[in-house]
């Protein structure tokens, strides 16, 4: 069998907020009330679960997609306004996608931060 990472914890401000965001932008299905948090899954092997907090620092996610669902995210993150950069270090000087480097290698990569400041980023290869 494959090790892979089943769920994790995300911190945030408003659960509400973060369910939204996330199945807006990603495409992610809500799975509502898991326990006490929102949950949202982003693959069948992957659940995300927003825990309402005050106090955290901000976290990195990673998401890599097929070239056509980085392409329509993407899209969906200029259309919305957010905004978003080229590297890990230009979160948000509107250019992009840049390329660096991932699990796989190198791939084409844009950097944005969620409604609660984590900073994310989608990525193609």
């Amino acid at each position: 069998m494959v090790t892979v990472l089943d769920h994790t914890i995300v911190p945030v401000r408003d659960r509400q907020e973060a369910v939204k965001f996330y199945t807006e932008i990603f495409g992610f299905e809500d799975l509502g009330e898991a326990g006490p948090f929102l949950a949202v899954r982003v693959n069948d092997t992957l659940n995300l679960d927003f825990r309402q907090s005050d106090d955290f620092r901000s976290i990195h996610y990673a998401f890599a997609m097929e070239a056509g669902e980085f392409e329509d995210a993407f899209s969906r993150i200029r259309d919305s306004g957010i905004p978003y950069g080229d590297s890990p270090s230009q979160q948000e000087n509107m250019k992009g996608p840049g390329m660096t480097l991932g699990a796989k290698g190198q791939g084409k990569a844009v950097y944005f931060k969620d409604p609660s400041g984590h900073v994310l980023e989608i990525k193609t290869y």
